[in-house]
């Protein structure tokens, strides 16, 4: 594997403690780019976690997904920030003020405190959803529409990036022309993998083509009983060099 494409591979600690957190980033150490910590992870053993995996030397993106009024959202964002994370993220349909104030407060902060500043990125459609689920809460456009729109809107509010299906992100670089904007990458499952909850995924190689700067793997890698070659396995279909990759 290339250290280019597996930096380009974030696994999700979707698991309930931090001994299985622990347990996962000493066995993924140095093969892959960066860790996830969501809300599961989160709430269960708190920032502590976080601090551990950066102190031991990993990169930490932390999704908890802020959605909330702007001057909250703002606050969470520089207490991320002096958690050391490299990117974490706020939902995109909080509006562009939201936005603005977290990317501002997160600048000013790490200045301030002479921190390295976050990648501050927005989720647009979760990948769990299809048009129906948005149709549900009175969003009448479809999801390529929606994540469109909501991405101008983050690159307008001064974020660093999006979350978003690989199934959107060529759309995505075709009307956010802003240089150096991050595309992250989930409901990305390998060839012959089970889709579970997610609707909008794609394989590896797939999202790679795309565009995507960053892919995230979850439950391929922490359900196998060998987490580091299914780690390998996704790097080599990212690169194209696994047997039978679809593109």
């Amino acid at each position: 594997m290339t250290t280019a494409e597996a930096n380009k591979l974030i696994v999700a600690l979707d698991v309930e403690t931090a001994a299985a957190a622990r347990e996962l980033v000493n066995a993924l150490r140095g093969l892959v780019g960066m860790f996830k910590i969501g809300s599961q992870l989160f709430t269960a053993a708190g920032p502590t976690v976080v601090r551990e995996i950066i102190d031991s030397g990993e990169r930490v993106f932390l999704d908890l997904k802020y959605h909330d009024i702007p001057n909250t959202v703002a606050r969470a964002g520089v207490e991320a920030t002096r958690l050391g994370v490299s990117i974490f993220n706020v939902h995109a349909a909080g509006g562009s003020e939201m936005m603005r104030q977290t990317a501002h407060a997160v600048a000013e902060c790490a200045e301030a405190e002479g921190l390295q500043r976050p990648r501050v990125i927005a989720v647009t459609v979760l990948t769990s959803a299809n048009a129906a689920t948005l149709a549900e809460v009175g969003i009448e456009l479809t999801p390529e529409n929606w994540v469109t729109r909501l991405a101008r809107l983050a690159s307008a509010s001064g974020l660093d990036g999006v979350v978003a299906s690989a199934r959107e992100v060529s759309l995505v670089r075709a009307v956010v022309t802003q240089p150096g904007f991050l595309l992250v990458t989930p409901g990305v499952r390998p060839a012959g993998s089970l889709t579970g909850d997610q609707k909008r995924i794609t394989t590896p190689r797939q999202a790679i083509i795309a565009g995507a700067n960053y892919i995230v793997v979850g439950r391929p890698i922490l359900d196998s009983p060998d987490p580091a070659a299914a780690a390998a396995r996704i790097i080599a279909e990212m690169t194209g060099a696994a047997e039978g990759v679809p593109i």
